[in-house]
This record gives C-alpha cells, sequence and structure tokens, in this order.
C-alpha cells in the first residue's frame, strides 16, 4: 500500500525499515505515549512487524518522499481511530498533520467511514496541536482511563468528518 499526497509519501513497512523502527520507536516519549515496547530493540521493532502485518489495522510508514520512515500513522478501521508517531527527529514538519489528513482521505474513500477519531491525552500539547490543525474537535464523549506498563493514563477523544483528500494508491 502506498498513499500520495500534501507532500509525503504514506507505505507498507518492510523488513528493511527495522532499524529505523528502532531509531523512530525507542524514545522515552514515545514509551510514555504508546503501548510500545520499551526499550524498543531490533527484536522489539521484529515483533512488533509481524503483529502489525496481522492485527487488522493499517500500519505505514510516513516519508517525506525519500522512503526513509520518518514515523507512522495507523488507521484501525474498525473502530475509524487513527494513531501516530514522528520520530524526535522528524517533528515540527508538518509530517503528523499531513498523514492524518492523508489517512483520513483513505478512511473515506476506501474504507467507507464517515468520522474518524484521535484519542489523546489531555497534556500531550504537541497531538493535540495535531488534532486542531488536521480539524479535529473533542466529542465531549466521557474520556477513557487505561492502564498501561504500570501508568494509569486518560484519553480524550476527538472527531473529524471525513472528506475527501487527493490520493495516489
Amino acid at each position: 500500500m502506498v498513499l500520495r499526497g500534501l507532500g509525503i509519501v504514506l507505505r507498507d513497512w518492510a523488513e528493511v525499515d527495522l532499524p529505523h523502527l528502532v531509531r523512530l520507536f525507542d524514545d522515552p516519549e514515545v514509551a510514555r505515549r504508546t503501548p510500545l515496547a520499551s526499550p524498543f530493540d531490533r527484536g522489539a521493532a521484529e515483533a512488533y512487524l509481524e503483529a502489525a502485518r496481522s492485527d487488522g489495522r493499517l500500519h505505514l510508514a510516513i516519508t517525506a518522499g525519500d522512503d526513509v520512515p520518518c514515523g507512522e500513522v495507523v488507521l484501525n478501521p474498525t473502530t475509524g481511530t487513527i494513531a501516530y508517531v514522528v520520530g524526535v527527529a522528524h517533528r515540527g514538519r508538518g509530517l503528523a498533520v499531513r498523514a492524518v489528513e492523508l489517512l483520513t482521505g483513505y478512511a473515506a474513500d476506501v474504507a467507507a467511514l464517515t468520522t474518524v477519531y484521535l484519542e489523546i491525552e489531555d497534556d500531550n500539547v504537541a497531538s493535540v496541536s495535531v488534532a486542531r490543525r488536521a480539524g479535529f474537535h473533542p466529542t465531549g464523549d466521557p474520556p477513557e482511563t487505561v492502564e498501561d506498563k504500570g501508568r494509569s493514563y486518560t484519553l480524550h477523544r476527538w472527531a473529524k468528518p471525513v472528506q475527501t483528500v487527493p490520493t495516489s494508491i
């Protein structure tokens, strides 16, 4: 799978990307905000890639057109939820916003979703900014408390009705 648009390319992960997965995901902030293993080493990357290929979600590497992964965007077509991670060296370039927007277009055109969602902690300023810049709004639904890796955190749901974004698959 390859999606092109908005100055980025979203593509399937490949075995050759394992070192990139380690570089992107072995980060204290990623460990804190996601259920990913920490430390995230080569073995964790191999297990992640294997699981990603069979978990029913669409996991795509975010690239800036040079085929080097800068992060990941994930769509759960069952729940309509989008998740994303951008590596620390690639933050501040609008990659998460563009990846979410591009995947939102895919959700409308191919997955036939009418609304997509983000789940964000209140104190995750960067993700709240991504949500706002990508046109998402808080739903007002009761937040969900999650336990993971010995930490309890509260996720607030943000929603956006889907609109078609020109993509090339």
